[in-house]
């Protein structure tokens, strides 16, 4: 038996995608001059433009029909109470405490979660202003000058992204790195641009275990005592973000020096955390705060605003029109924007896995298909790679852009350039171009009858392919903090209206599991009896190979 939504919104809009699908973009904006003031919504200075998109004024409303059958209004709720909705799990989900600023209490089990969550921070300030103002130093004395946060997944991805988006506003003289693969390559390339004496190690796992955070952590430990320094150096030049205390002792770390959060705060969802700290080393504890500011409007917006004007809402109910119903299997997010070059990459880990769920909350298959796949690069290099496949190619990929109307550096020349691209390409995927236009344009070139028949087919665009457009004034730490909450509401609505658990992720366990007895064989443990025999072939080679 199947895990469906078995609610009568469905079966209303497979009826309606027959009515939409022969319809083409250019013809409802030239059907309808309002278009655009129709289907987009703001909150704060960010703007949704959501009118490139093949949905009318009753796709919207069948959506948002689905949307309240499905009781969204209820879950949003439900998370911002501080339920356990991570049913799998039995934990709250409550990322949006981390940067609640208000008096507001927030509850996990009758308890208010309010006063750590401010303590965290105000620790974090203090250690923050030291190494920024050069009172932390070095065991030779000197002040810190290079931060290398080691994680992975959660703990690396966002706190890297932000990093990179908010350069502008980093700190010179001090420099923030992550390494996160196990592949010994990170970890020493990194060391080799960096002075042990002159150097801070943010090591930052939940649990103090997880395998490639700690085999990177011991080489960094390693490489600072073969420098010369004594074990008890090692307080000098780690810190850590943990909840394992025990652990982090016995690595050498001071406890003093141990930065904590919570089991409700998932991986994927923690850069607002402690785990944040090296965006706080990066920009400033200041910064940071907009960071989180940034969030928190996002949060009011997505909870206090009537589902038909609600971003995170309007976003998640789109992107499942066309995973469902159009069949969507990608779905691109293109940054117009250098700064958030790391963005769509985030989102990878954001959205696949949270919704690459193929079971529903309650343990049955899904009927329908889940996440999409997230892809993406920043404009204007994108145009020269891959989107030949986006204009021409068979597959539907619907896409998000993402346009700063300022830019940061003043070449404003060059930012005319980048937005006159951008708005083009919105455009283009919309109208695309006719065979009557194809032909014009080539009869104008003075190419003869044959050459241009032969050429013809090549230079149509059929169009018709949706996008998003998501334009803010100027990308500041207070705009990305709004601009990634908006990211994390969408995915959770679309759990919701799917019916799976969006905030566990046990798709990860199994390769774990399997590595463990393959990493025995590979240090010289008799071989598994069971392994078929390509891996047990791998295997045989790879310790040849090792010794």
């Amino acid at each position: 038996m199947t895990e469906s939504p078995q609610i009568e919104a469905w079966s209303r809009l497979r009826r309606h995608l027959e009515q939409v699908r022969p319809l083409h973009l250019r013809d409802l904006f030239a059907d309808d001059p309002q278009r655009f003031e129709r289907f987009s919504a703001r909150c704060g200075d960010i703007l949704l433009d959501y009118s490139k998109n093949r949905i009318t004024s009753e796709t919207l409303r069948l959506l948002l029909e689905l949307a309240k059958e499905s009781n969204l209004s209820d879950w949003i709720e439900r998370m911002f109470r501080g339920e356990r909705i991570n049913s799998s799990e039995k934990r709250a989900v409550l990322h949006t405490a981390l940067r609640n600023s208000s008096d507001r209490p927030v509850e996990v089990d009758g308890q208010d979660v309010m006063p750590e969550i401010r303590g965290v921070l105000e620790r974090m300030e203090t250690f923050v202003r030291c190494v920024r103002d050069g009172e932390w130093k070095g065991h030779g004395g000197d002040p810190i000058r290079d931060v290398v946060n080691i994680g992975i997944g959660g703990s690396d991805l966002g706190p890297m992204m932000v990093c990179e988006a908010l350069k502008p506003y980093a700190a010179q003289g001090l420099d923030v790195h992550f390494v996160s693969n196990v592949d010994g390559s990170h970890i020493a390339e990194a060391l080799r641009r960096i002075r042990p004496e002159t150097t801070l190690f943010v090591i930052s796992s939940k649990s103090f275990s997880t395998q490639e955070t700690l085999a990177n952590a011991a080489t960094a430990r390693q490489w600072l005592l073969d420098s010369g320094a004594g074990r008890e150096a090692i307080a000098r030049h780690f810190v850590a973000v943990s909840t394992n205390r025990q652990a982090v002792q016995e690595f050498g770390i001071d406890p003093r020096n141990m930065f904590g959060f919570w089991d409700w705060v998932g991986g994927r969802f923690s850069l607002w955390s402690a785990i944040g700290l090296s965006i706080a080393l990066a920009v400033g504890m200041e910064r940071f705060r907009e960071l989180l500011r940034g969030a928190e409007i996002m949060d009011e917006h997505f909870r206090r605003t009537l589902l038909p004007d609600n971003l995170p809402v309007i976003l998640a109910l789109i992107g499942l029109w066309y995973a469902d119903f159009f069949r969507a299997e990608t779905h691109a997010v293109l940054p117009y924007d250098q700064y958030l070059h790391r963005f769509p990459a985030f989102l990878q880990q954001l959205d696949m896995e949270s919704n690459g769920k193929s079971v529903g909350r309650e343990g049955r298959p899904v009927a329908e298909p889940t996440g999409p796949i997230v892809w993406g690069e920043p404009g204007t290099n994108g145009q020269h790679a891959f989107f030949q496949m986006i204009h021409q190619g068979r597959k539907l990929i619907p896409c998000d852009f993402l346009l700063p109307l300022r830019g940061r550096h003043g070449l404003d020349e060059q930012h005319r350039m980048l937005s006159a691209n951008c708005i083009a390409q919105s455009e283009a995927l919309m109208r695309g171009k006719s065979a009557a236009e194809a032909r014009e344009e080539l009869q104008s070139q003075g190419l003869g009858a044959e050459e241009l028949e032969e050429l013809l087919p090549h230079k149509i665009f059929p169009g018709n392919r949706p996008s998003n457009t998501i334009v803010y004034p100027r990308l500041t730490p207070q705009t990305l903090g709004s601009l990634i909450a908006l990211y994390e509401h969408k995915v959770f609505v679309q759990g919701v209206l799917w019916g799976i658990n969006s905030f566990d992720q046990w798709g990860v366990e199994l390769g774990k599991q399997l590595a463990k007895g393959i990493l025995g064989e590979l240090r010289g443990a008799a071989p598994s009896g069971s392994r078929d025999c390509s891996t047990a072939a791998l295997i045989r080679l790879s310790r040849q190979a090792q010794g």
